[in-house]
């Protein structure tokens, strides 16, 4: 499961992307998606770029490091467990891997590849997301809770427990403004949504069958759960206290992450981004949301015309 992640120079990384070749990187425009440059001998569950460094890193094993400008490979970095999903943080220029065996996180310095350490979360984690001040949240799949890990001291602070409403979570987002999290989860089969601060239980709605996504778009104040049984749940945050279902979305079955890319998001004149095999790394345009499946087949829905359209 990948962490959604602000792309460098617009970008959007996927491993072995849209109709790319396995063990691929590949490189997308975000506003045509044709395919614009590949890093290959990359075999991984996701990508993250960091946009200050500009250096890309895949959650392999090793963990690739390559080169955004060039597309040129820089170094492999050595990490215990499995990587799975993966995170940039700008707050202090970090990537996080996540494995669900130990160590469950492992912390690396954007700016030279070298492990800063590594995080007992105490459990599976699954998605997380960053409030961009000091603090991550990740969802916890096999413990039925949401780790609050502190950016600095690389420690847990914190577990909210969902308290039955839902369980098997494994999608995450999170409105930064109104510090609320959106848990999306598969048994049952509902989005949890939580204060940030506290970890009190605001509501739970209906999603659709295995979630494994899940994104929030601030310029819509709408948080979107993809799911493999081929549709799109989206919630509207009317307040922060008031939410609802929106839409549900046909899209594609067995499709397995999901992106956004806020309205407001610069666009350089190179809208390059980077796409991985099952999971998405962050880079939509206009707003758009992206959700690309395992065989390469995707879809895209547009916020405008709240439609979907298939890549």
């Amino acid at each position: 499961m990948s962490m959604p992640t602000m792309p460098a120079a617009g970008c959007t990384w996927r491993a072995a992307g849209i109709k790319a070749p396995p063990g691929t990187v590949s490189v997308y425009n975000l506003d045509t998606l044709e395919l614009v440059g590949e890093i290959p001998n990359v075999s991984a569950h996701g990508a993250a770029v960091s946009s200050k460094s500009n250096h890309g890193f895949a959650s392999s094993k090793p963990v690739a490091m390559w080169d955004t400008k060039t597309m040129a490979m820089i170094k492999t970095i050595d990490v215990d467990g499995g990587p799975d999903g993966i995170l940039h943080d700008a707050f202090n220029d970090r990537v996080y891997t996540f494995s669900h065996r130990a160590p469950n996180a492992t912390v690396i310095n954007a700016v030279d590849g070298t492990v800063a350490g590594t995080i007992d979360l105490g459990g599976a984690p699954e998605q997380a997301a960053s409030d961009g001040q000091g603090k991550l949240y990740v969802d916890i799949e096999d413990k039925d809770n949401i780790a609050v890990v502190d950016a600095k001291t690389m420690t847990v602070t914190a577990h909210y427990d969902l308290a039955g409403k839902g369980g098997t979570c494994a999608g995450l987002a999170m409105d930064v403004k109104n510090q609320i999290l959106f848990a999306t989860c598969r048994n049952p089969q509902t989005m949890v949504i939580l204060n940030a601060g506290d970890g009190k239980i605001v509501t739970t709605l209906p999603i659709g069958q295995g979630t494994d996504g899940a994104v929030f778009n601030p310029s819509t104040m709408e948080a979107f759960s993809s799911h493999g049984d081929g549709t799109l749940t989206i919630v509207k945050e009317n307040s922060p206290a008031s939410f609802a279902v929106e839409q549900t979305v046909q899209t594609i079955a067995r499709r397995q992450d999901i992106d956004v890319g806020p309205e407001d998001q610069p666009r350089p004149a190179d809208r390059r981004g980077v796409r991985r095999a099952s999971h998405a790394s962050q880079g939509g345009s206009k707003g758009r949301t992206w959700g690309p499946r395992a065989d390469g087949a995707g879809f895209v829905f547009d916020p405008d015309g709240r439609q979907v359209s298939r890549h």
